[in-house]
């Protein structure tokens, strides 16, 4: 059994779980921490020292809870500067028998990678191939082993601002914590919210942050699309604290149906439908954009802090035309009641997700002291190979 820790540093706080992986199933949980988040904004960090020290007070609540000290973790990034952007590449196939091999796959989506526009100050996290085509033709599965004079590949390319990244893993390692690899936040949440048949039939991954809103596209298993807009649910608690004349602190109990009954129920659901009709038609406008609106039979689902919002799943269902639903899942520590922690709280999503990640990754035969900047990119091509229809 081997111990593994996921750390995700949002806006509004930072959480941290550590598992211990098991034979064939989910890492079983063995602790987890959460501080508030200090020294970000809108998911990027504007003070390391702050944001360090947030970091440390997470993972020391983890370890009481473990009894455990660790040493290294898997990260997610989010926030503003992460970013999806779809390229295509193109080999020309080496072989004089026109076998294509996993070396011209490679090649392809090198070329894809290249042609990231506006690739300064980028740095690219995952290369997940979305289509391949052999001489013009669309092939599925694998294309290696198949023949053809050229392989053309379609790429989602998930990139995050280098000095966004830059200051994360600082943030953690002067936490002294050694930053094994780095997944895009939605991606690390997916692996926890979405069933594969929700991957296959085609949903909406949207993560309602305190300041941000990450919409991540799955269609025949895999991504097809990732989209941050600079919204989120604390946008609600402020609407609600103004139009309310209430404290900060009673609107984000009121906001998630605590003391709601004490304020006329007509102005409360004006106030929070306003702002809530503004997010999903940018959700919205970005399916259209992509050719996906009201074509996603499996909905949307909805993690994050905002999905605690008592009437966010029916709200959803009206504003896209599709089924809606937040994930019922329960989270539970060792040292936890059962249940002890809401169906509804998606929030832990990301820490264990990455945890989830991290125990399917094979990160064998790697040398040692490999720079983060490769092993951010390598860890999701090993994973697309299963993701690939």
């Amino acid at each position: 059994m081997a111990i593994i820790t996921g750390i995700d540093i949002g806006t509004h706080s930072v959480r941290a779980v550590i598992c211990e992986t098991t034979d064939g199933g989910l890492p079983r949980i063995l602790g987890r921490g959460k501080s508030e988040s200090r020294g970000l904004r809108h998911g990027y960090i504007i003070n390391v020292a702050d944001a360090t020290r947030s970091v440390r007070a997470a993972i020391e609540e983890a370890e009481r809870m473990a009894n455990t000290r660790i040493r290294d973790a898997f990260v997610s990034v989010g926030g503003v500067g992460l970013e999806g952007v779809t390229t295509q590449g193109a080999a020309i196939i080496s072989r004089a028998d026109s076998e294509i091999t996993e070396h011209d796959v490679e090649r392809a989506l090198r070329a894809a990678e290249q042609d990231l526009p506006q690739a300064a100050n980028k740095r690219i996290l995952h290369t997940i191939p979305v289509e391949f085509k052999i001489d013009g033709k669309r092939v599925y599965g694998r294309p290696a082993g198949m023949k053809g004079l050229k392989l053309e590949a379609t790429t989602l390319l998930i990139t995050s601002l280098e000095q966004h990244l830059g200051d994360l893993i600082r943030a953690v390692e002067e936490a002294d914590i050694e930053v094994l690899d780095v997944t895009a936040s939605p991606l690390a949440a997916s692996y926890v919210s979405l069933t594969k048949a929700q991957r296959m039939a085609g949903c909406v991954l949207a993560n309602i942050g305190a300041e941000t809103i990450s919409v991540m596209v799955f269609e025949d298993g895999i991504p097809i699309s990732l989209e941050v807009f600079p919204v989120g649910s604390t946008d609600i608690t402020n609407d609600i604290a103004l139009g309310l004349k209430i404290p900060l602190e009673e609107a984000e109990m009121v906001k998630l149906g605590k003391g709601a009954h004490q304020f006329p129920k007509k102005r409360l659901s004006e106030i929070v439908e306003t702002r809530l009709d503004d997010m999903f038609q940018l959700v919205v406008a970005h399916l259209k954009k992509i050719g996906k609106n009201e074509l996603l039979p499996a909905g949307i689902v909805l993690t994050g802090g905002g999905s605690g919002i008592e009437t966010i799943e029916d709200f959803a269902r009206g504003a896209m035309r599709l089924p809606s639903k937040v994930p019922a899942v329960t989270l539970d520590a060792p040292d936890e009641p059962r249940g002890a922690k809401p169906g509804r709280d998606t929030t832990w999503f990301v820490a264990y997700g990455l945890c989830v990640w991290g125990a399917s990754s094979d990160r064998s035969g790697r040398p040692q002291g490999e720079k983060i900047g490769a092993r951010i990119k390598r860890v999701f091509r090993e994973m697309a190979k299963q993701l690939l229809p």
